[in-house]
């Protein structure tokens, strides 16, 4: 893609010299060392660059008692949190019934890994997997390291085993997550009447130690012990096993990392990498917050997202259901509707999604996920071509329409989009402008006026289409920008892609 003779070429050649720096060629046999400066010379993977959509599931335990959200296991032991009430008054005092107590009742009969896979290839999806370990301190994996496990107890199966299996089958990458850096405050220790507190149940609830996490102290827990070297050293061998067993695509973590010492870290991440070029295969890594440093990893956003252009691919993590990660009774979700305006929105941005869905504890998705991924699937096979394999153009988008908030947790802040709203991606000759809602009689994509910072397109211009019309639309390149007549019928039910060739 080239601009002559404007501004806008200037932009293009720095931004394609960025991305080149970063797409360093996976075909060198490199050996990383476990230090911050080689392991930032690992490049983001082509396959997560063009990939753009992937699925993650949230299943575990707090998928039996299904209520509040998936930190269930801590709220149940606070004193006046909703949770602790709604566990006494469903399950008994929590003296008597720990959280440990719900390992036999989650038994996840109607599991089957196969249709799960079926279903994220179906949602357009091109990488899926579990959560590994969440901060429960329960492995979803066979784990010699931990005998309270998804294979040894409750469903007595290999969780990320049938999933990783599953899913390379249907060609998906395959992503594991780990939560399990916050399982040693995870838990409340503080009462010597509840299990979290007995000696015998460390391998689900972590270690017994003084870290003062009662309601009164709640802020003050960083100032308090940290984890401890054999602690640490447990973190880092289930990472090693889950590579070496199942062999993910993309390691996804949440906070916590900051909370492990970094010679822990860097080893692993020298292992994951080096093992990667043994397999001749590009894997990735993500952090939150800054947790790593820039460029040895992947920047992800908790349901938020960048709202000016980036230089760096970034990921977001975010949820079909609307109050929980997890399966609960009584959720709320996403309109379709309003999953694919983020969908765009990230992608337009250099950002990829990963979109949670939370199945019930017998092992089935719920019908309104199944819904919502069917959905999306419907709008990709239609749209895909503005999606996958895309890149940034010089600019995000034009419209009325923005998040206020960047960052984490900026969906609080959600916004309607309007057909005033238009997010641009590209590949090799084509422009895609998908407007987030239907333009009715005419278009104007204004970023193409002669005068716009893109500048001028007189005289590029070979054709505009709409995806999933297939036909040449009458088009007038003004001064106001690019005049485009959409056909009467509209192609699909959501965001529309106008494919402008050149």
């Amino acid at each position: 893609m080239s601009i002559k003779k404007n501004s806008g070429s200037i932009i293009i050649n720095i931004f394609v010299t960025i991305l080149l720096l970063q797409s360093t060629s996976f075909s060198q046999k490199s050996t990383y060392k476990p230090t911050w400066e080689s392991l930032g010379k690992y490049p983001v993977p082509e396959w997560f660059r063009d990939a753009k959509f992937g699925i993650y599931t949230h299943w575990g335990i707090y998928s039996v008692p299904a209520f509040g959200n998936e930190w269930y296991p801590r709220r149940m032991y606070l004193n006046g949190d909703k949770i602790n009430k709604h566990h006494q008054e469903v399950w008994g005092d929590q003296t008597k019934f720990g959280y440990k107590d719900f390992i036999p009742m989650f038994k996840a009969e109607k599991f089957n890994a196969d249709e799960w896979a079926e279903l994220f290839v179906k949602s357009g999806a091109k990488f899926a997997g579990p959560v590994a370990e969440h901060h429960d301190g329960f492995p979803m994996w066979n784990s010699k390291y931990d005998s309270y496990n998804a294979y040894l107890m409750g469903p007595k199966r290999d969780v990320v085993g049938e999933l990783a299996k599953a899913v390379k089958k249907k060609g998906l990458k395959l992503v594991t997550s780990f939560h399990h850096a916050e399982n040693w405050f995870y838990y409340p220790k503080w009462n010597e009447k509840f299990d979290t507190a007995d000696p015998r149940f460390v391998e689900l609830y972590g270690p017994v130690h003084d870290v003062g996490m009662d309601n009164d102290s709640e802020k003050k827990w960083k100032n308090k012990q940290k984890p401890s070297q054999e602690y640490m050293k447990l973190w880092h061998d289930k990472l090693i096993e889950v590579i070496d067993k199942y062999d993910p695509d993309l390691m996804w973590f949440d906070f916590g990392l900051d909370f492990i010492q970094e010679s822990f870290i860097k080893d692993y991440i020298a292992y994951y990498y080096n093992k990667s070029v043994e397999r001749k295969k590009q894997v990735a890594v993500t952090y939150k917050d800054h947790d790593l440093p820039a460029g040895v990893g992947i920047v992800d956003y908790e349901r938020g997202r960048a709202t000016e252009q980036t230089y760096f691919v970034w990921l977001t993590d975010t949820s079909v259901g609307e109050r929980s990660w997890c399966y609960i009774d009584g959720e709320t979700y996403k309109p379709v509707n309003t999953l694919i305006d983020v969908l765009v929105d990230i992608v337009s941005n250099n950002g990829c999604m990963l979109l949670n869905v939370g199945p019930k504890a017998d092992g089935t998705i719920p019908d309104e996920a199944k819904e919502r991924l069917s959905g999306m699937g419907e709008w990709l096979k239609v749209n895909g071509e503005a999606i996958y394999e895309t890149r940034p153009w010089t600019t995000i988008g034009e419209g009325p329409t923005r998040l206020e908030k960047a960052g984490s947790f900026n969906e609080k802040n959600e916004v309607t989009y309007t057909a005033q709203d238009i997010r641009f991606t590209t590949k090799g000759n084509a422009l895609y402008a998908i407007c987030l809602d239907w333009p009715g009689e005419k278009l104007i994509v204004k970023s193409l006026a002669p005068t716009g910072t893109t500048g001028s397109f007189d005289g590029e211009i070979k054709s505009v289409i709409l995806l999933g019309d297939g036909k040449e639309l009458e088009w007038q390149l003004t001064k106001e920008g690019l005049v485009i007549v959409p056909p009467k019928n509209k192609p699909c039910d959501y965001a529309f892609t106008f494919k402008i060739s050149r």
